[in-house]
């Protein structure tokens, strides 16, 4: 398996431009990376630009992957840029997208559901709760809009992926996957975001594996605290996710797919401290939004949890305000990539060789 990093988190992508982070990955010892968007290869989807970074990576035997945005209609007015390179066209600047990543050969597409809003605490923070329109409201304007892009995907041999992003569920992703057409729409799985959605990461693996085209590999803390569970980062390994059990799963259903870390940025690169989100999971209105989750899940992922707890008590792995104290710069995002990526090649290797090809 080839393991890459995310674009957007690996320090000082910002300043180094979408070739230098090529090679800043690939001198972290990193096989590809994936840019959430391709507006961030060129912002005016310049071919000349686009091949430049294309031919980049080919050099130096790295995987590219990208990706268009929001594919919520009520989210994608705090995305100017996805309505400006259509010309005001939403639908035209999206087609504009796809035609440029096929252009060039990246025919996998991250796209998600929803922005989340960290100014706000607790479930506020994600589009889930919005009160002036209903997650299903939404879910309805996302397959309608998906349904819309579905025929320039079949043209151009597109997959649209959408993450399994904080504010939705797998259960929701597999149903607009299968609404739409699993010929053109994909997921991204991301291994620690189910978490906010009280899944458990392997329960969660096992429902959206035949549909993953693109990964985002992280690992999260989750425990109890003052008013919930609260989720912070933490480099594989170090959280609550069994990366032993979850990738073979993935990889089982897609032996190509590529493995991308999504890692802390420094706080040079963004300047705050390791995100603690509150899960408020013993509140009624919270539980109310999650209708498919079952008790026996619900069950295992509690035991997950307490199983963390019991590694925090026993100092093996710092709590969650022990660990926002801690500088975080450019050397500390550093080793949270390399020892991230030595885990899961860790877990690669000691998988069959032909569990993981």
């Amino acid at each position: 398996m080839r393991i890459g990093i995310d674009g957007l988190k690996i320090p000082e992508s910002a300043k180094r431009g979408a070739c230098g982070t090529l090679a800043h990955a690939r001198e972290l010892g990193l096989e590809g990376v994936f840019f959430r968007s391709v507006l961030g290869l060129s912002p005016t989807l310049d071919p000349v630009e686009l091949r430049t970074v294309r031919a980049r990576a080919d050099d130096m035997g790295m995987y590219l992957e990208t990706g268009l945005g929001k594919v919520n209609p009520f989210a994608i007015p705090e995305a100017p840029e996805l309505r400006a390179v259509g010309d005001g066209d939403t639908l035209l600047g999206f087609r504009r997208m796809m035609e440029a990543c096929a252009a060039i050969g990246c025919r996998e597409l991250w796209a998600s559901t929803a922005m989340v809003k960290p100014m706000f605490a607790g479930r506020l923070a994600w589009d889930r709760f919005r009160t002036d329109v209903t997650w299903e409201e939404q879910l309805v304007a996302i397959e309608r809009f998906l349904s819309r892009l579905a025929p320039y995907a079949r043209d151009l041999g597109i997959h649209i992926n959408l993450e399994t992003h904080e504010e939705i569920t797998s259960f929701e992703l597999v149903r607009l996957v299968e609404a739409v057409g699993p010929d053109v729409i994909g997921i991204v799985y991301d291994t620690a975001n189910a978490l906010h959605r009280v899944e458990h990461p392997v329960w969660t693996a096992r429902r959206v594996a035949p549909y993953v085209r693109q990964t985002h590999i992280k690992d999260a803390h989750v425990a109890h605290g003052e008013d919930g569970l609260y989720y912070q980062l933490r480099p594989c390994g170090t959280g609550v996710v069994d990366f032993a059990e979850v990738i073979p799963i993935i990889t089982g259903a897609n032996p190509r797919v590529n493995l991308t870390l999504e890692t802390y940025e420094s706080y040079e690169d963004r300047p705050r401290n390791p995100e603690k989100w509150l899960l408020e999971i013993y509140d009624e209105e919270f539980l109310r939004a999650h209708p498919d989750l079952t008790t026996p899940e619900f069950a295992a992922y509690l035991k997950t949890v307490r199983d963390y707890e019991q590694r925090i008590a026993s100092g093996e792995l710092p709590d969650l305000d022990t660990y926002a104290r801690a500088p975080f710069g450019y050397a500390e995002a550093v080793h949270y990539i390399k020892d991230s990526a030595a885990h899961i090649r860790e877990i690669c290797a000691a998988e069959p060789a032909n569990s993981l090809r």
